[in-house]
């Protein structure tokens, strides 16, 4: 890496970084070096301002940052910016909230690049789940209470007529990745495919941020609390029995009587 970073080379090179959930301090040592070798650092949205000061003083940072239903660069176009920045020789950082390969398009990256005849390396962050639950003290799997997880998204298009049977229930736990705006809509779903009502739910928001908070209820109280908590993006939804399990200060809210179910 060291000569690549030293080195401009005459095609570039894109590298897709995860920079993780916002915690500067989780960043991989690889993430960080590349940054502060960048030429260019094309970021997203989430990622924090803290992480995009460690890129170097003469690096050009331009932000892709999309929010839902207002795309403001489409996904061709981002391709085509690294594409076009490496041509140039510099040296890309494509840096990415969480990890470049979980719901980060960084395979549609990568793959544009390959096509172009573009070098691309893909250096992994921590993903969102991972970095949430970590906070909350919450083990996606437990011997107790789960062996198994699933990642979802939960605002992609057809998302009454996917498949979530199996996915969340005894002895499973169910990751939804941008799922704040659809929460009735994925209760629904939900129930519909098989999960019990009083299954656990947390909502964990702004994971490794100051302003973290990990809220617990139950699946058919859950678009309820979006609303009454005011619940804002970033934020990840944790269905299954480890739900219960975390920090003191953040007990299992018992929302059963409410909802009209046994917890």
């Amino acid at each position: 890496m060291e000569n690549i970073a030293n080195n401009k080379a005459s095609k570039g090179i894109v590298y897709l970084v995860g920079a993780g959930p916002g915690d500067p301090e989780l960043l991989t040592l690889k993430a960080a070096r590349l940054l502060e070798r960048a030429d260019v650092v094309i970021h997203d949205g989430l990622v924090s301002q803290e992480i995009l000061d460690l890129a170097s003083p003469s690096a050009r940072l331009v932000s892709v940052a999309k929010k839902r239903s207002r795309h403001s660069v489409a996904q061709d176009q981002i391709n085509q910016i690294l594409i076009d920045e490496a041509a140039k020789g510099n040296l890309v950082v494509r840096l990415k909230g969480g990890d470049p390969f979980i719901f980060g398009r960084g395979g549609e990256e990568a793959d544009d690049c390959i096509a172009a005849g573009v070098a691309v390396e893909v250096v992994p962050g921590i993903s969102a789940a991972l970095g949430c639950a970590a906070q909350a003290r919450m083990p996606l799997t437990h011997r107790d209470a789960s062996s198994a997880v699933s990642f979802v998204a939960g605002q992609c298009k057809g998302l009454s007529d996917q498949n979530w049977s199996g996915l969340a229930g005894k002895g499973r736990t169910l990751v939804i990745y941008m799922g704040v705006a659809n929460a009735e809509a994925i209760v629904e779903k939900l129930i519909a495919d098989g999960a019990a009502p009083d299954l656990p739910v947390a909502v964990l928001e702004n994971g490794t941020r100051d302003n973290f908070r990990a809220i617990r209820t139950l699946l058919t109280d859950l678009g309820d609390l979006v609303r009454r908590e005011n619940v804002q993006s970033p934020a990840l939804l944790v269905v299954g029995e480890v739900a219960r399990y975390g920090d003191a200060e953040n007990k299992f809210r018992e929302f059963a009587e409410l909802a009209g179910v046994v917890a």
